[in-house]
């Protein structure tokens, strides 16, 4: 049962009870009650899903059965415990009345791919099974009454990991490296355009997966659910960087981002967990927004083909206004994601501050994140406050009359969800 028919179900039951007459006991037999299975929630999809950045990761079940803890740095990005499940993502963060048991099946970079087929079968993936598997799995203990799902930033067009990387490279090679020299292949040194993260056919085809693999969900949990009654919430994404940084943020040593070598604000916007240029911070915000479009787009088709399920839109992208990184003074500190860390080799110690390093050194530094994805998969995410933001919108998006949410960070750091 949907939590919102729960809630109406037990507000009817308490008014019946006032004013009820008692009737004297019959000596019928009692009929036996099926035992009522214990309700669940689940969440599948992708890294803003699993609560990558959120920290403090759980072990994961991998394709063999075998429980994954850490690894090691230096393992193979494969490893099913990269799928970074923290107990601090928005699923365990949101208030669900009604809800016994949560079970996180999303996995750190998962693409449509990987709801109906095991992520390891294709180029990338990770040693865990199809996520309709362990929803099956879920579904033959529990009746499952809410699902979060977070789908379309990866896929097998773009990912939201390259294009982190391929903006924050930019940077760095700008900052540190002057336009006539030899550096990582030469990488561009100008701002991101939208064009640079993906085309419109790039997002038209990411659309299609996403709602082939959504249908294929809706499809599997109205074939599996105890009860056939279940609430899907579709969540969208916000975006780590503001539209603008703070004046702060904005020049150092009498550099700005327009001209090459400018390495003091380099190190100063790395430090504060936003390496990237000024102009590329439009291009991300419109990236952001296309990424909304497809998880809209999804859910308007899917509500069309299933008119009797249960389906609600969350849109979030506001919920981080005003504490994203470098937005205020004092990030990273502030703000509700992830600042971008590297390592210097698969060592385990973030490197916090590039003052003072060579190009050399910012190569060898940036190689270890190529290397081993692991050691830098967390940057530009939410973090533990942010997915306790994130859980709040969830919890306002289970119970709602609605089909579709915003929901909106104002001023005072309040939400508002409607």
């Amino acid at each position: 049962m949907s939590l919102l028919k729960r809630y109406l179900v037990a507000a009817g039951v308490a008014v019946a009870a006032v004013g009820a007459v008692v009737l004297p006991a019959t000596a019928a037999e009692p009929t036996a009650e099926p035992t009522a299975l214990p309700t669940a929630a689940i969440s599948i999809g992708d890294s803003f899903i699993s609560g990558e950045g959120g920290g403090s990761y759980s072990a994961v079940t991998d394709l063999n059965g075998v429980s994954q803890g850490f690894p090691g740095w230096s393992a193979a990005n494969n490893n099913a415990y990269f799928c970074h499940r923290s107990p601090n993502a928005s699923l365990y963060r949101a208030t669900l009345p009604g809800i016994q048991d949560r079970f996180n099946l999303a996995c750190s970079g998962g693409q449509p791919h990987d709801i109906a087929s095991p992520s390891a079968s294709r180029e990338k993936g990770r040693t865990v099974a199809a996520q309709l598997d362990q929803l099956r799995g879920v579904a033959q203990t529990h009746d499952i009454d809410l699902v979060l799902v977070g789908l379309g930033s990866n896929n097998s067009s773009f990912t939201f990991g390259d294009a982190v990387s391929v903006c924050a490279n930019r940077f760095i090679a700008d900052a540190w490296t002057g336009w006539w020299e030899f550096w990582a292949g030469d990488p561009p040194q100008e701002p991101c355009t939208l064009g640079d993260l993906a085309t419109e056919a790039e997002f038209a085809a990411a659309t299609t997966e996403t709602t082939n693999a959504l249908r294929a969900l809706l499809t599997t949990l109205d074939e599996v659910d105890a009860d056939g009654q279940h609430r899907v919430v579709f969540q969208d994404y916000t975006n780590p960087l503001p539209t603008d940084f703070a004046q702060r943020y904005h020049e150092e040593d009498g550099r700005a981002d327009d001209r090459d070598k400018f390495r003091d604000l380099g190190a100063e916007r790395y430090a504060a967990g936003c390496p990237a240029h000024r102009g590329t911070l439009a291009a991300g915000h419109l990236f952001s927004q296309a990424l909304g479009r497809i998880v809209q787009s999804s859910h308007a088709t899917l509500s069309a083909e299933f008119p009797a399920d249960d389906l609600v839109y969350l849109n979030v992208q506001s919920a981080f206004d005003g504490a994203r990184l470098c937005e205020q003074d004092g990030s990273p500190g502030n703000a509700l994601a992830t600042p971008i860390r590297l390592m210097d080799g698969p060592s385990g110690t973030f490197v916090t501050d590039l003052g003072g390093k060579d190009k050399l050194d910012i190569q060898r530094i940036a190689g270890t994140c190529v290397d081993y994805f692991q050691t830098c998969q967390e940057s530009w995410h939410p973090n533990a406050n942010g997915y306790g933001v994130l859980g709040q919108c969830l919890g306002g998006a289970a119970v709602t009359g609605s089909r579709q949410v915003t929901c909106v960070r104002q001023g005072d750091g309040s939400l508002s969800v409607g």
